[in-house]
């Protein structure tokens, strides 16, 4: 049975850090690199909130189903989003990974690649899980492309399942990845970053760096 703990994270030019209130302004700075909580369908605080994200997430870590990590780019050594295991339910051995959001200015760069690597890698390789899962909103196509692109399997739709930050009802689509299916992931991720500290991308596009939201 799975047992996740706060652990630091770190590889190819990026470190998660599990997430603490002395993450708030950085937090707040890198939601600020886009504007990014005005996007309809990404969970990211409003600057005013940050704490109470925070604490939020913290209480979910208390109760035993969240894990939650700020992002920090080794090479600036800025805080540049977050990310966590979420839904945690070990008497199944699975996790999912969700709640990711980075500042624009970090989109489409190594940091995606290297975070999911690290998690995943952490996922099957230290705690054991059995399976991973993916949840995200229907209309977000480019993060559910980036999510088939992993070679998670598309396992279907729960209808009229969530409120989206507008109020409306969201349809949320769910993935998932057993861990007789990390090998290949593992290697198309790795595939995907240099040998280099700064985790370069190879040519071609990377996956989108608000995919996998909650």
């Amino acid at each position: 049975m799975i047992a996740p703990r706060p652990v630091v994270l770190e590889g190819h030019g990026v470190r998660l850090e599990p997430l603490a209130m002395a993450h708030a302004q950085g937090l707040r700075e890198a939601a600020a690199d886009g504007q990014l909580w005005t996007l309809r369908v990404t969970s990211v605080p409003e600057p005013q909130h940050t704490e109470a994200y925070i604490r939020a997430a913290l209480d979910g870590q208390v109760q035993g189903h969240m894990l939650p990590f700020a992002v920090r780019d080794l090479a600036t050594d800025r805080v540049v989003g977050s990310t966590r295991y979420h839904d945690i339910v070990p008497a199944v051995d699975r996790v999912e990974i969700g709640y990711t959001w980075y500042a624009a200015s970090f989109q489409r760069s190594h940091v995606n690649t290297a975070c999911k690597l690290l998690l995943m890698t952490h996922a099957f390789e230290a705690l054991g899980c059995r399976v991973v899962g993916w949840r995200n909103d229907v209309e977000n196509l480019r993060s559910q492309r980036a999510i088939e692109r992993l070679g998670a399997r598309r396992d279907g739709v729960l209808r009229h399942h969530a409120p989206r930050r507008d109020g409306t009802a969201r349809d949320t689509v769910m993935y998932s990845l057993l861990a007789e299916e990390w090998p290949l992931v593992r290697g198309r991720l790795r595939a995907r970053l240099t040998a280099g500290p700064a985790g370069v991308l190879l040519p071609g596009p990377g996956p989108h760096a608000l995919e996998g939201q909650r």
